[in-house]
């Protein structure tokens, strides 16, 4: 009695893996599992959907998270899935849910899908999937384009926020929990940017040179020969902060400012021991270099089948 239910536990499984393969067109795509409707409310909260935004799902399946989007939280944007029959019942169910003029659904690949105009992505793809398209979102997408993925991080990219969920409807599982990541993504700052500021009372010349890899900066401030490290470096999306402090005086300058292009603009609080005052801030960019990230080889499917 207990072999055979051994045997039918096994049969089982086998059966599921077999389903879950054929509906998979190739390595890298994603077999289709449902998002629990608590999970894709909690992924679209934690990415602060509203109204302006425009979200583009990959791999959307019925279509859940969009239209979820439009009706719930009043954005646009629209879904790619290769499964034709999804994208049909997704724009159905977009249609019954008076959205179809701002959720739509498309039959394509997520490789070759534009996602420039998303000001939020949302994913729920297999970890090797989400490997393969990090370089092209890193690429295309603007900085300060947020990123929410179910289930699967992005490798070597630390996520900014992350959570576990319970998911009493979760398809898939026997502890029916969910993982919850997101991301901002990082403008680049990686180079050397120069700017003057009073330093004891006389003007100086910063010149910075930050290394960068994902959202993580590091660098150094050199004033008249003399480096000062920076501390509390903090990069999200276009948004750029860090702290100098003066070795000879301690003096503390906390910068905090916005990424556009080759240009920074912003404030530094000046704190003395006798004094405190607000500066403007306003760095050029004189070298261009390449994040750390940019560098990284993207993985090849035969070294993702090796992982796996």
């Amino acid at each position: 009695m207990e072999m055979m239910k051994s045997i039918a536990k096994v049969t089982a499984v086998v059966l599921m893996l077999v389903a879950c393969a054929a509906s998979a067109q190739d390595f890298g795509d994603t077999p289709y599992v449902q998002t629990p409707q608590n999970v894709v409310e909690r992924m679209l909260q934690v990415a602060h959907v509203g109204p302006a935004d425009y979200v583009i799902d990959l791999g959307s399946g019925d279509g859940r998270l969009v239209i979820t989007a439009a009706q719930k939280y009043g954005a646009r944007g629209f879904g790619v899935d290769l499964d034709r029959r999804l994208v049909e019942l997704a724009n159905k169910r977009a249609a019954g849910a008076g959205v179809a003029d701002r959720a739509v659904f498309y039959e394509r690949d997520l490789y070759e899908t534009d996602m420039s105009d998303a000001s939020v992505v949302t994913i729920y793809l297999l970890p090797e999937v989400n490997l393969m398209v990090r370089p092209q979102l890193l690429a295309t997408l603007k900085p300060g384009t947020r990123i929410v993925t179910h289930d699967y991080d992005m490798g070597e990219w630390r996520p900014d926020e992350q959570l576990v969920m319970d998911a009493p409807d979760k398809p898939v599982g026997r502890d029916k929990k969910s993982k919850v990541f997101y991301w901002v993504v990082p403008a680049n700052v990686a180079g050397k940017w120069r700017w003057e500021m009073a330093v004891g009372g006389k003007p100086a010349v910063f010149n910075l040179s930050i290394g960068q890899n994902f959202q993580d900066i590091t660098g150094n401030v050199t004033i008249d020969g003399a480096a000062w490290p920076i501390s509390n470096a903090r990069l999200q999306g276009e948004a750029i902060s860090f702290t100098l402090t003066n070795p000879r005086d301690k003096t503390r300058y906390d910068f905090s400012g916005h990424v556009a292009g080759q240009s920074i603009t912003g404030a530094a609080r000046v704190s003395s021991t006798n004094a405190q005052r607000q500066l403007e801030w306003d760095a050029r960019r004189t070298e261009l270099a390449q994040p750390a990230h940019a560098l990284l080889k993207k993985p090849s499917l035969q070294e993702l089948q090796l992982v796996h």
